[in-house]
């Protein structure tokens, strides 16, 4: 139902208090952009409590009238159940130049039931802001309502699937419900914004993928009240929506805002496949409204979603079944530099990556689509490794920071290589006059060219499939750039000299050329490096990647400040680490990771992380005599290039052993099967009437678990009846996520298991999946009632387990989130009994834990899965196991971990069999479900173990719940530790 203005406007209540008293003259006006010159960008952000100025033009955003281009990767708190680690992605984005976060807030992780909020815990969105303040990046907010994410529901909570309202409209009882949301998120984003110096919001997003009522009254009414709402409750930052597929939806204009103008962006979304040419979505592409960044010309180009990845589904259809290892393989960084480096030659100067780190779907977390991983082939792998994809976000990110050239950029005249295989964007600074050149590679071989139009005549090399950013005219430092063959990464003052850094692929022969009217005198610092000067030019050249990191001093061509020129290839720009402190500017070479700098009198205090034994050298600011790695003093010696050189390498890790797991013990774990359970506790199942989208069969009641408020998990139904003994097949419909199943049981008799097919690539977004089970009463059991039919009322139960799965996603506002969960219909042949059903799920949510975390397992609902859950009694067990049975049955074990103070061991779990085997296994870490394995679907064997929950120094247990149906062995098989990863270094870390 759509909303009379009456309606709406008393729904909105305070919004439009709040425009009458904020007006469009706040601190986020757009208006000073229009003049804004090219110049140094805005300082690294943090909570410095003085207000700040948010606006934007068609170039770039404005933060305090200094341009800013946005270079953001997308996390998600959720997926990373354990806030400590929060600051140790967080500080790895920083370190390798992305300077903004992108964050979804899921509402179905914070509520678990209506007008219920939790933000404490592992929900604490105020600390997760904080601590990105802390650490100097800009937040990108998104908290929907609707967010999709790849979450149960699209982050609507499972309790909204049975109220009555259309989700994702004007439907006031559904904006009942967003506004106690948006209400209990904004008032914690509003303590947190940049403009009030409190914290480092930028941007703000509401709703996401919008496009099913775009063109229609209740869809302009929906965004202008979210857009009213926020207003209302203190957001002063520019908002903006994510337009999934580049309609050309939501632009400024197309609904009300209350009057308020130049403080809404437009945001389109892009996840074009690997062997697709990069598309052009700005100033290079053929425009109108569908057409990317053109649909707004007046606002800049911004993507909140461009794809890093791509997530995998049940049976890993996406990668054929080699999972987010071949994501990753695909997506790598030649396609990076393709697809990234495209759209900021097309103008599009806000840019985030979705993902950069993943994390995990843990508990019920993830939507039908995906399963429990969601690495989603990021820069950073699920257990918060930087992976090689990284380089080029690490290069470009820093490139933005310290080049303010290319947040003001001008399509220039047309450019063409000598080889048409290479395609030419050029690009100008208007007031600095530097010039840009993309040259892409779509080709499957490498490509070597010359650039005569633009004046370059030294071959540049173009590796297949892959891109190069090249400058020319460019100033670094009080030199200029006349052009180079490699790409710039950064340039700085360090102390007396300036620092320009370019890098490049493994042995690509580097060529930069310095403007010299004067004669130089370059000093080589290392053996790779030559140079020449002629017609007042200095051509210096080297190699990338034979000795690591090249270095040539410039000096002596009449100009004051000496030049050290740096030349690195890939693998060691990821070891090169530009840091900003009050005293001036850092950059370190040789650790995996610099975390942290401060400046103390002489000393300059690094953080960090090693992974192998390295050098350590530091350029710094005059005056700088000492250094200290993680609180320890280093010794150094002043180089020939002005750095601060260790004498002895910094050590690397000593990687820990893991224990084997062993001394398992065993307990069944369905009693609900047998007849004379006792269900007088459980919920009565006779409802008529339902909010879901599934029609209730005539007939019958209404069994759909979320309907008696069971939204997460497994769900068990008990059906009794007291006549009708000559039944010989039972039927049961039901519905479920991707990869559900049922079990059925009559009087005790396992009666056999249904489950949902295994999706294929074109069914692998199917979000609800139905089916209907048809058992026939095995012979032995059709005999025994046959027996007890003369005369006698004999007394039957019918119990089925449902491993529901997860709620569709409603990318279609369709409200298909609301399509039921559960039994959906039971009919009988041979009799027509008048059953009494009962049904039971998740018990209480756990306050720790969260409403997502279990189900209604048997054992879940008693506490097998806690850590101080008394097993004593319990059978003694070996792995691997081969049972045949159906149904559940629990195994736990304790194992104790002892890795060293100071060291980052990031550990997984393996579980491995015959592929043959049909069973599955929820797994719980000291309480905590870290995912389910599904042993002949795949494509998942290892699942992560976040530091925090898994205790790295102390007692660890570990439960799994295994559900099997019977036709196999059913394990588990092999169950063992594996060392993701380890570090020297890392962040303290809090037991969750």
């Amino acid at each position: 139902m759509e909303l009379s203005r009456r309606t709406f406007h008393a729904l909105a209540g305070t919004a439009a208090l709040g425009f009458a008293l904020t007006g469009s003259g706040s601190p986020t006006s757009a208006h000073p952009a229009r003049t804004a010159p090219t110049g140094p960008p805005p300082p690294v952000p943090g909570a410095d409590g003085q207000p700040h100025e948010i606006g934007f033009d068609h170039y770039s955003l404005l933060v305090d009238g200094r341009r800013l281009v946005l270079w953001s990767g997308e996390m998600h708190p959720f997926r990373l159940p354990s806030p400590s680690l929060w600051r140790d992605v967080l500080e790895k984005m920083r370190a390798h130049g992305y300077n903004a976060v992108s964050v979804y807030v899921a509402w179905n992780h914070h509520s678990p039931a209506p007008g219920r909020y939790d933000f404490t815990g592992v929900r604490d969105l105020d600390l997760f802001l904080r601590t990105a303040a802390e650490v100097g990046l800009y937040v990108i907010l998104r908290p929907g309502p609707y967010i999709d994410a790849d979450v149960d529901a699209g982050g609507f909570p499972g309790w909204l699937t049975a109220t009555e309202g259309r989700a994702r409209t004007s439907d006031p009882t559904y904006l009942k419900y967003v506004d106690e949301w948006l209400t209990a998120v904004n008032a914690i984003v509003a303590k947190r914004l940049f403009t009030r110096g409190t914290g480092t919001v930028l941007l703000y997003q509401i709703e996401n993928g919008y496009d099913a009522h775009a063109d229609e009254p209740t869809g302009r009414a929906y965004m202008s009240y979210l857009y009213e709402k926020v207003r209302a409750d203190g957001i002063d930052v520019p908002l903006f929506h994510n337009d999934k597929g580049r309609g050309g939806h939501w632009t400024p204009g197309s609904f009300g805002t209350g009057g308020e103008k130049g403080r809404w962006l437009y945001g389109f979304d892009g996840y074009p496949e690997p062997d697709r040419t990069p598309p052009d979505w700005g100033l290079f592409g053929t425009g109108g409204a569908t057409g990317g960044a053109t649909a707004s010309p007046k606002t800049p180009g911004f993507v909140p979603e461009f794809g890093g990845g791509l997530s995998d589904p049940w049976g890993g259809s996406a990668f054929d079944g080699k999972g987010y290892a071949e994501a990753r393989r695909t997506r790598d960084a030649a396609y990076e530099r393709r697809f990234h480096l495209t759209n900021l030659a097309n103008g599009i100067t806000l840019h985030n990556v979705y993902m950069t780190f993943g994390g995990t779907s843990w508990g019920w977390l993830p939507a039908p689509a995906v399963y429990t991983s969601y690495d989603y082939g990021a820069a950073f792998d699920e257990a918060r490794n930087a992976t090689p994809k990284l380089a080029p976000m690490h290069q470009t990110g820093q490139l933005l920071r310290f080049v303010p050239d290319l947040a003001k950029l001008h399509r220039a005249k047309s450019v063409r290589a000598t080889d048409e295989r290479i395609k030419v964007y050029h690009l100008t600074n208007p007031d600095t006059g530097a010039h840009f050149y993309l040259l892409r590679n779509d080709s499957a071989e490498a490509v070597s060219v010359t650039l005569p139009d633009a004046g370059i005549d030294v071959p540049v090399t173009v590796p297949a499939r892959d891109a190069k950013l090249i400058a020319a005219d460019l100033r670094l430092g009080k030199r200029t750039l006349v052009h180079a063959t490699v790409q710039p990464m950064l340039s700085l003052t360090a102390g007396r000299q300036d620092i320009a850094v370019f890098a490049g692929r493994r042995g690509d022969l580097a060529q930069v050329v310095l403007e010299c009217p004067d004669e130089p005198t370059p000093m080589r610092l290392d053996a790779e490096p030559a140079w020449s000067w002629n017609l007042n030019k200095l051509n210096i050249t080297a190699p990338l990647g034979a000795g690591g990191l090249s270095r040539v001093r410039v000096e002596g061509d009449g100009v004051d400040t000496p030049m050290l020129v740096l030349f690195a290839d890939d693998a060691t720009s990821l070891r090169l680490w530009p840091y900003e402190t009050p005293s001036g500017a850092l950059l370190v070479y040789g650790p995996a990771l610099l975390r942290s700098a401060e400046l103390r009198d002489s000393t300059v205090h690094l953080t960090g992380d090693t992974t192998g034994q390295t050098g350590l050298e530091v350029w710094g600011p005059r005056g700088i005599t000492h250094v200290t790695w993680n609180g320890r003093p280093v010794a150094t010696r002043i180089s020939a290039s002005g750095s601060l050189l260790a004498l002895r390498p910094l050590p690397g890790v000593t990687r820990p052993s893991l224990p084997a797991l062993d001394g398992w013990r065993r307990r069944a774990g369905n009693p609900e099967s047998e007849p004379d359970f006792d269900d007088s506790d459980w919920t009565t199942a006779d409802k008529e009437t339902t909010f879901s989208t599934t029609p209730v069969p005539d007939g019958q009641p209404v069994l759909f678990a979320d309907d008696y408020g069971f939204h997460y998990g497994d769900v068990w139904y008990r059906g009794e009846w007291s006549d009708e003994n000559g039944i010989e097949s039972v039927s049961l419909a039901y519905s479920t996520g991707t990869q559900g199943l049922l079990m059925a049981w009559l009087d005790g008799e396992p009666l056999g298991t249904h489950r949902m097919p295994v999706p294929d690539k074109e069914r692998a977004r199917q979000g609800t999946w139905t089916a209907k089970a048809d058992f026939e009463l095995p012979e032995k059991l059709r005999e025994r009632l046959r027996e007890a039919r003369d005369g006698k009322r004999d007394r039957h139960v019918l119990c089925v387990l449902v491993r529901r799965m997860q709620h569709d996603t409603d990318g279609k506002a369709l409200d298909t989130h609301k399509a039921a969960r559960g039994l959906t219909a039971v009919t009988f042949e041979g009799g027509s009994p008048e059953v009494k059903w009962r049904v039971q799920g998740a018990s209480t949510p756990d306050p720790v834990r969260g409403p997502m975390n279990t189900g209604g397992l048997h054992g879940e609902r008693e506490g097998w899965h806690l850590p101080e859950y008394d097993d004593g009694d319990w059978k003694d067990a070996a792995l691997p196991r081969a049972d045949r049975r159906q149904g559940v049955t629990w195994y736990r074990t304790d194992f104790r971990l002892d890795v060293a103070p100071g060291v980052d061991a990031s550990i997984g779990l393996v579980l491995d069999d015959d592929p043959g085997r049909a069973y599955r296994v929820q797994i719980f870490l000291n309480g905590w479900n870290m995912g389910q394995y599904i042993n002949d679907v795949g494509p998942q064997h290892t699942f992560v173990l976040p530091n925090g929950i898994l205790r790295t120094r102390g007692s660890n247990t570990l439960a799994l719940a295994v559900l099997s149906d019977g036709t196999t062995p059913s394990g588990p098989g092999e169950v063992r530790l594996t060392l993701l990863g380890a570090a020297a270094g890392g962040v303290p870390v809090k037991p969750v």
